[in-house]
């Protein structure tokens, strides 16, 4: 071992062991520990009876392994380490003084590293080791304090393996097998499981480490909705590790920062119980704080996507806040009703534009080019009413979709001109004689009589529409091939 590796590990193992005391202590608060998923049926476990006791055993397999201290220590440091150095350098050497800065960060992944090598002894189907069960699990509870780092991503794994009663880093699912793989036997029939099973008692294990973090101080909180909303991804979890009950608390969580976490959830609570969700959308949405008005904003195209009619009364409250930004995220949301009912959705649009905020009356140019597609005559005079406003935002917006539509449509061009503003028409007229000199010139003429309505720049191409079934004839293959050569450029 060289000096710089050897002064390193000191220094380490010094916080390590400092460190894994302190997160037993507060791993063991909650008395008594759960009991151990698997057990062996010739060795029945024998639970600690004092934490002082169990915190003295984590300290003596701590000092005894240093085997596996040495292991993980070489993997941390490699993992973390700039990698800007030759393969053959030993990173102790050469970044011996940015490692001695970050010991903490070192001796909390080698405590993470620790509690997984110790949970999967416990869930070794053929010696599960009980001892390291009450280590692990209350090693767990203890590094579970802060919502960010290590306890957010490997804490989850952790939390996971728990309720699956699985060892760490075992692989749920497995892909697809096929030709692309070396190995592939196309008569083979492997048998596969593609869906994780909810252990009992890893149940109730997890669900006590969750009932943990929930009853304590905020970042224990906000760390549990972390990993909540990691949880919803195993839809065979939700349910027995009652997550959807963790929600609705938390959506009337007394800090404002837990509730905006819920938010983040709600898309996957309403996939897997609509009913449920919408219960704690109502219930955030019902709270006054701006961060979780701003919060449901954001997520109402989500809720319109799962929920279709449900999700209309969240808009209209939101069109009725005082926040402008509640105000420009729910306005531009609502071109999500054109999929509900496009009449509605048009009505909706002309109904903003009296809105007395800016913001709300520009968003509704985002909605035009599919209103233009749907409403060619425009009965409600959406467009010439936005034009006259005179909002330049709005004008900027408008004149890219006027001037595409006198390119492809000089009709409905047509039809929207007169109802311009012609002191408002100057800019329209400098941007189209910058794209193609003289082209206002004609409109202008058109305006006055002089002259006839312009003819179309760009071709209008029919959209092919499938009619789902196959054609009679087919095209040659040389013909196809010659086509994509020409097209696309292919060498032979």
């Amino acid at each position: 071992m060289s000096k710089s590796r050897d002064t390193i590990a000191k220094a380490t193992f010094e916080v390590v062991a400092t460190k894994l005391v302190q997160a037993l202590e507060d791993g063991t608060k909650v008395w008594p520990l759960p009991s151990p998923p698997i057990t062996d049926p010739d060795f029945p476990p024998r639970s600690p009876e004092r934490d002082q006791d169990l915190i003295s055993q984590g300290l003596s397999m701590l000092h005894a392994d240093v085997g596996m201290f040495d292991r993980h220590l070489s993997t941390i440091v490699d993992l973390i380490v700039p990698h800007r150095m030759n393969l053959s350098d030993d990173p102790f050497e050469v970044h011996q003084k940015w490692l001695g800065r970050r010991t903490d960060d070192v001796a909390q992944r080698m405590l993470f590293c620790i509690a997984t090598d110790w949970l999967a002894q416990a869930f070794d189907p053929s010696a599960p080791n009980t001892d390291r069960w009450w280590l692990a699990v209350a090693l767990v509870n203890g590094l579970a304090s802060t919502p960010y780092g290590q306890p957010v991503h490997q804490g989850y794994h952790l939390v996971e393996s728990i309720a699956l009663a699985e060892r760490p880093g075992t692989w749920h699912t497995q892909p697809e097998d096929g030709p692309q793989n070396m190995g592939w036997n196309p008569n083979a029939v492997v048998p596969r499981t593609t869906s994780v099973v909810a252990h009992d008692a890893g149940v109730e294990a997890a669900t006590w480490l969750l009932n943990c973090l929930e009853n304590d101080e905020l970042d224990r909180r906000l760390l549990l909705m972390e990993w909540v909303k990691l949880l919803l991804e195993r839809p065979a979890l939700i349910e027995p590790l009652g997550l959807v009950d963790i929600l609705v608390r938390r959506a009337e969580d007394e800090h404002q920062e837990v509730a905006s976490k819920v938010i983040l959830c709600l898309a996957r609570l309403l996939e897997y119980d609509q009913e449920q969700g919408l219960h704690v959308a109502k219930i955030l949405h019902g709270r006054e704080e701006l961060l979780l008005r701003r919060g449901m904003a954001d997520v109402l195209t989500r809720i319109f996507r799962r929920t279709g009619w449900e999700a209309v009364p969240f808009l209209d409250e939101m069109l009725k806040d005082e926040d402008e930004s509640v105000l420009a995220a729910a306005s531009a949301t609502v071109g999500d009703l054109k999929f509900l009912d496009e009449d509605v959705w048009a009505d909706r649009l002309a109904s903003l534009l009296e809105h007395e905020v800016p913001i709300v009356r520009r968003n509704i140019v985002l909605s035009l080019r599919d209103y233009v597609e749907t409403y060619p005559d425009d009965v409600r005079e959406i467009i010439p009413s936005l034009w006259n406003d005179g909002d330049e935002v709005v004008q900027i917006r408008l004149r890219e979709l006027l001037m595409r539509m006198d390119e492809i449509h000089p009709q409905r061009f047509a039809k929207h001109l007169p109802l311009l503003k012609p002191e408002r028409l100057e800019a329209l007229w400098m941007t189209m004689d910058a794209r193609r000199q003289g082209r206002s010139q004609l409109w202008k003429d058109w305006l006055s009589n002089d002259g006839p309505l312009p003819e179309s720049i760009a071709p209008v191409h029919d959209i092919h529409q499938s009619t789902g079934e196959s054609t009679e004839e087919l095209p040659d293959l040389d013909d196809a091939l010659n086509m994509l050569d020409d097209t696309l450029g292919f060498i032979d």
